[in-house]
């Protein structure tokens, strides 16, 4: 039987922990810009940008790879002209899917007091599980909808995704 033995971290370790501590962080604000509209505020927030410039990104990596038909196996899965109603299927999965992963990993007893609050999305609360499963179903009915093969679509999906996750990452809160 193996006995846990304390770690002992060499000073230099240490030393490199002290100093990240002691830095400081500016304090940006959530918002890149807001107004008021008739008693409602309207903000751009830096996550949602995040979120807007990944998906630009991944829309043009994938438009590049569709116009690359070497790329494929059996050439391009879908026409360029098509990436458009995926982006669609693709940004409602995600408002759709993060906001019900929020509602339903975690806090299902509060929506269920208060069910009129779920597609409050402006008030807060998306989760990146329920995001992902929401891209996952709006690929597959893309697939299903515009007959287009799912394994080479999720092989464009794959290609493009890590645009997003990169800037989503980069943005969190």
């Amino acid at each position: 039987m193996a006995v846990a033995q304390a770690v002992d971290f060499p000073p230099v370790v240490s030393k490199v922990t002290s100093m990240i501590a002691a830095l400081t962080f500016p304090n940006i604000s959530p918002e890149i810009f807001g107004f008021d509209l008739f008693g409602f505020h309207i903000a751009l927030r830096w996550y949602a940008m995040a979120y807007i410039v990944g998906i630009m990104l991944g829309w043009q990596v994938l438009k590049a790879a569709i116009t690359r038909p070497q790329l494929w196996r059996d050439g391009s899965p879908m026409a360029v002209a098509k990436l458009e109603d995926l982006t669609t299927y693709i940004v409602v999965g995600v408002i759709a899917g993060g906001r019900l992963g929020y509602v339903l990993f975690y806090k299902p007893a509060y929506y269920l007091s208060n069910p009129i609050e779920i597609p409050m999305i402006w008030t807060g609360g998306m989760s990146f599980h329920g995001g992902f499963l929401g891209v996952v179903v709006a690929v597959w009915l893309f697939s299903l909808r515009h007959k287009v093969t799912l394994p080479a679509l999720a092989d464009g999906i794959a290609l493009a995704a890590p645009c997003l996750l990169y800037t989503s990452d980069a943005a969190d809160e």
